[in-house]
């Protein structure tokens, strides 16, 4: 790893570990204060509404203000969503916790924006899967935390995910530095809040726009995924004569951390060689596809972890080489808006993909909920094949005047 990139690692391990335990448990501790699939959908698309305001935002004030200050704002306002949810007694608590953790939500985002910051353009990828590890060693260990302390209470490991949170705004403050401020991108653009115009030029853009397309259906099929998964286990699989809980969800999603930090720490550079970015995202979106149907006539547990690996080296395959191409195809000054747009199309994906696997789910069609993540990633397949030549960040066109052979 390049020793540049071992402050933003550890700060993203640490505040990963943190929400990585909220995963197994967030739908069982809302049905356990009286909340429904379909309420639990709703929950997670407030959340994402909230993160559609305030991830543009953030990004392009780091733009201007450093990525620093701004993942710290992210980080204070995910420790406070923490203690909320944590003596939550009724439902809008809960709801109240997330409206704060939203809008301030971004982390991930500001992190690839600062790699950007510190690596050339050919060396993303490989970079970027530093997110990857780190998404890895979150799910490898904080679901297995969660799993295991939800013994002592449903609060517990939310106690431990608050610790959590609270190290990783300490790690920011004291190990993280500053990354170069992009000043020249203020210009004399004013930033408001939905900054559409600017953002619809990104999607107009022949290779950009193909790429964002195919990250909204990425993310909107890991969203159908992880915003289901927990209750589509709890209805199918059984475990030591009880349906499946927080325990052993929290111990699939070890497995698939595990087999992440497998593919991120020692794969993915040869993968990229062998394939190259544009490669690796079609045979992603392929394997991605076979996995999501495989999941919805899934009965027996070795078949589950089966599926669960096939899904997780696809997705874990996806996201660095997306966000490498994404990244590459924008300009130094772009780059935290343009990441910022990708964190609005994850918000906009999840927004809707928990609605409709709460939906789904609690209708008991749970086939029916695989399917939706797997055609959504065969969307995806589809665009890869579809997608013109490379445009380089200089050679596109303005954002004030997108005319053909106007340089950018």
């Amino acid at each position: 790893m390049n020793k540049a990139l071992l402050p933003i690692f550890l700060v993203i391990v640490v505040d990963i570990l943190g929400m990585a335990i909220m995963f197994p448990l967030l739908p069982f501790y809302t049905e356990f204060l009286g909340g429904t699939p379909g309420q639990i959908g709703l929950l997670i698309s407030t959340f994402a509404v909230c993160q559609l305001i305030g991830g543009p935002l953030l990004g392009r004030l780091s733009d201007r203000m450093g990525r620093k200050p701004l993942l710290l704002l992210s980080q204070v306002g995910t420790l406070i969503g923490f203690v909320f949810l944590a003596w939550a007694t009724s439902l809008w608590m809960v709801f109240l916790s997330r409206i704060i953790d939203g809008f301030t939500a971004g982390n991930i985002s500001l992190a690839q924006a600062y790699i950007t910051d510190i690596t050339k353009p050919e060396e993303r990828t490989k970079s970027f899967a530093v997110i990857g590890i780190a998404f890895g060693v979150g799910f490898l260990i904080g679901p297995a935390i969660s799993g295991f302390l939800v013994q002592f209470g449903y609060r517990v490991p939310i106690f431990a995910a608050m610790g959590l949170s609270a190290g990783s705004i300490l790690a920011t403050t004291f190990l993280l530095p500053r990354s170069p401020r992009h000043t020249h991108a203020a210009g004399p653009h004013r930033m408001t809040l939905f900054d559409w115009k600017t953002y619809v030029e990104y999607l107009r853009r022949p290779v950009l726009g193909s790429l964002m397309w195919q990250f909204l259906a990425f993310i909107f099929a890991f969203s159908t995924f992880m915003s289901g998964f927990a209750l589509y286990a709890e209805r199918r699989f059984v475990w030591d004569g009880h349906a499946f809980g927080t325990r052993e969800v929290g111990y699939v999603y070890a497995y698939v951390g595990m087999l992440g930090i497998v593919l991120q720490g020692g794969l993915m550079g040869r993968a990229v060689r062998i394939f190259g970015d544009r490669g690796l995202v079609r045979w992603g979106f392929l394997l991605a596809t076979a996995g999501f149907a495989l999941l919805g006539w899934t009965y027996g547990i070795p078949m589950l972890l089966f599926a669960a690996a096939m899904t997780s080296v696809s997705t874990g395959a996806l996201r660095p080489a997306l966000t490498s191409l994404i990244s590459q195809e924008a300009g130094s000054h772009e780059q935290g808006g343009v990441l910022g747009l990708t964190q609005s199309l994850q918000s906009v994906a999840s927004i809707v993909a928990p609605m409709v696997a709460g939906f789904l789910i609690e209708h008991g069609k749970l086939e029916a909920w695989a399917l939706v993540a797997a055609v959504s990633t065969l969307i995806g397949l589809i665009l890869t094949m579809r997608q013109g030549p490379r445009v380089k960040p200089d050679e596109a066109p303005d954002l004030v005047d997108a005319s053909p052979g106007r340089k950018g």
